[in-house]
């Protein structure tokens, strides 16, 4: 599942560095650090190795 925008990619980015234990997980805000506690190292990894050069700032929500 590749990211939506490039603040999502960001966030699973720290997500997934909090997970492997590379930071710690106490510096995580809002969205990083509801990814780190609900999703798989597996499912960051995907997120945070997006492409962000079409990926728009921010997602459109409907």
């Amino acid at each position: 599942m590749p990211a939506r925008s490039k603040k999502q990619q960001k966030a699973a980015g720290a997500a997934l560095a909090a997970k492997r234990g590379e930071m710690p997980r106490s510096r995580l805000r809002g969205a990083s650090r509801d990814m780190a506690q609900s999703m798989t190292e597996q499912e960051l990894r995907d997120l945070a190795h997006t492409k962000r050069k079409s990926l728009p700032t921010r997602s459109r929500t409907s």
